[in-house]
């Protein structure tokens, strides 16, 4: 008989799930196993001082439980259990957890690792679907039963004999995707009942994995939601997920199982983990935070987290990671870029306008908060636009380009690009700035100008310029109705060209005594041409005819006087 090698998974039955109707309001508990399943995941596993160092970096994030290990599979395991208890290394608030199968020389050995421990977590597992039993174990149920309640007492027993630890139980039906919603309810139901002592105050830590992604994510939903209907003690234990990635969805199937009623989470930093890893929880705590749930976790300075993480475990951060990667918060795109400029300088409007002091086009959460700075926020190829090429001066070297001159500068900045064939750096963004604005070669260099008031009439300046035309040194005398005024009528004696000045920009560049003022000048010409220049002086005035000059030497060759 023909089977399809793939089928479609079926249906939870539960018409009246309530999960899609609810909202996530309260962060859940976390619970990092980046030292456990992320580590015994590494192509070369961390060494004991790596995990030391990891897990102090964990601690000082705010995680209040941890799974450092599987004491029974090795030495160096167990030793690095020793350690933390032994050296008193462990906050007072932070619990330390250690996983086991459900086999007794196993599970003593382990409960010998937490000896002296202040708070811990036995976290014991096996596998109660069909694929595991058939084809793994050899077992059937009742049987498999049988060995989950045998190791629970155990686990109990031993616990009981260290009267000054505070040890708490976490039991995980392994892939309970897979397997029969009935069985993991008869299954957890007779583990509740074998440990005996869950309360509200101490509750039984059911975890409750997707230890293999085949479902999609309303699926997990689903059956968190039925099982926590159908559990009798339901307020005698936490419900805790565990997802995996293999079809990329595991934040989406632990948020819906948040919503549907779990109240823990596990998973790792980046998602570290078997195969295509653990579910992120750098995304899932900052997706949180970004919707104003106080997550209880210290992300601000989250490049230094993934910086530590890709040193002690080897594994790079991915360029485009929710919220940790390189261009994570980064824009190429001239509309993407131009958007997002507008917005932040309009971030003073959020408030009354949308109710909430953070919004800005394309970018869902303030980047500083993780300790971004806004200079990386836009990235310069020939892709990028003017607005984007204007906020990388403003936010780096303090430039305010006026809108009018954002074009030009834009044209410059991409044709730049273009022949260089690569992103471009800020730097490289201002030198062309200067090139093309600030110095350009030209025919014209200013030696002096010098302004003097009417003795009879102080609005009349009577203004006399000094430059050199290709060289040649040249002085021009004409009065105008102000400086800048007197300044053009003087360099239309020298040279043969008509333009004129209206008006023109300037800023403050840098503060108190070392201030200089930076003028951009539009130089109009005939038939509508424009051309800016830009001038920087510590006065004013000679900072605007200095720009006038740089503008001329854009013109290329013309008749002069």
């Amino acid at each position: 008989m023909s089977v399809p090698k793939y089928k479609i998974p079926e249906m939870i039955d539960l018409p009246d799930r309530q999960w899609p109707s609810k909202s996530l309001t309260v962060a859940p508990q976390w619970c990092s196993v980046d030292l456990r399943d992320g580590n015994q995941a590494l192509p070369d596993p961390m060494d004991p001082e790596q995990k030391l160092e990891y897990f102090q970096m964990l601690c000082g994030l705010g995680f209040k439980h941890i799974e450092i290990g599987f004491p029974s599979a090795s030495q160096d395991e167990f030793d690095f259990f020793r350690k933390l208890i032994e050296e008193d290394l462990i906050p007072d608030d932070v619990f330390i957890m250690g996983l086991t199968q459900s086999r007794p020389h196993l599970i003593e050995r382990t409960l010998e690792a937490f000896k002296g421990c202040k708070r811990g977590i036995v976290h014991a597992y096996i596998a109660p679907s069909d694929l595991h039993m058939k084809q793994v174990f050899g077992m059937e149920r009742p049987q498999l039963i049988e060995t989950a309640v045998a190791a629970t007492k155990q686990i109990r027993e031993l616990a009981a004999a260290m009267p000054g630890s505070d040890i708490r139980y976490e039991f995980s039906p392994e892939e309970f995707t897979d397997t029969d919603l009935a069985f993991s309810l008869e299954l957890c139901e007779a583990v509740f009942a074998a440990w005996g002592k869950a309360t509200p105050e101490k509750p039984l830590i059911m975890n409750l994995p997707a230890t293999v992604e085949r479902r999609p994510p309303n699926h997990y939903a689903d059956m968190i939601e039925w099982f926590c209907r159908n559990f009798s003690k339901r307020d005698c234990i936490t419900v805790s997920l565990h997802s995996h990635n293999d079809q990329g969805m595991a934040v989406a199937a632990t948020e819906l199982a948040l919503l549907a009623g779990a109240d823990r989470v596990e998973g790792t930093l980046f998602g570290h983990g078997e195969r295509t890893g653990n579910v992120d929880l750098v995304t899932c705590i900052n997706n949180l935070y970004s919707r104003g749930i106080h997550t209880g976790i210290d992300f601000s300075g989250l490049a230094e987290v993934a910086e530590t993480v890709e040193r002690l475990t080897g594994m790079p951060v991915y360029y485009r990671q929710p919220y940790a990667g390189e261009y994570a918060f980064t824009a190429f795109s001239g509309s993407h870029q131009d958007a997002i400029n507008k917005g932040v300088h309009k971030l003073g409007e959020a408030p009354k306008r949308f109710g909430m002091g953070w919004k800005v086009p394309y970018l869902h959460i303030d980047p500083a908060d993780l300790g971004r700075k806004f200079e990386r926020l836009i990235r310069i190829n020939s892709q990028s636009g003017k607005g984007g090429i204007a906020w990388v001066l403003e936010q780096d070297y303090g430039i305010e380009i006026p809108k009018a001159m954002q074009p030009e500068l834009g044209k410059i900045i991409q044709a730049y690009s273009e022949s260089v064939g690569r992103e471009i750096s800020s730097s490289e963004v201002y030198e062309e700035f200067q090139r093309n604005f600030v110095t350009p070669h030209g025919l014209f260099a200013l030696i002096g100008y010098w302004p003097r008031p009417d003795d009879n009439d102080p609005t009349l300046i009577h203004g006399e310029v000094k430059m050199k035309v290709e060289g040649k040194e040249k002085i021009g005398k004409a009065d105008g109705n102000g400086p800048i005024s007197a300044f053009v009528n003087a360099v239309k004696r020298v040279v043969d060209i008509d333009f004129s000045v209206d008006d023109y920009h300037e800023q403050a560049i840098g503060e108190g005594a070392d201030a200089q003022a930076m003028a951009y000048v539009p130089l109009k010409f005939a038939k509508g041409k424009v051309i800016y220049g830009v001038g920087v002086d510590f006065n004013i005035d000679q900072a605007a005819v200095k720009a006038i000059i740089a503008g001329l030497n854009q013109l290329g060759p013309f008749v002069y006087m």
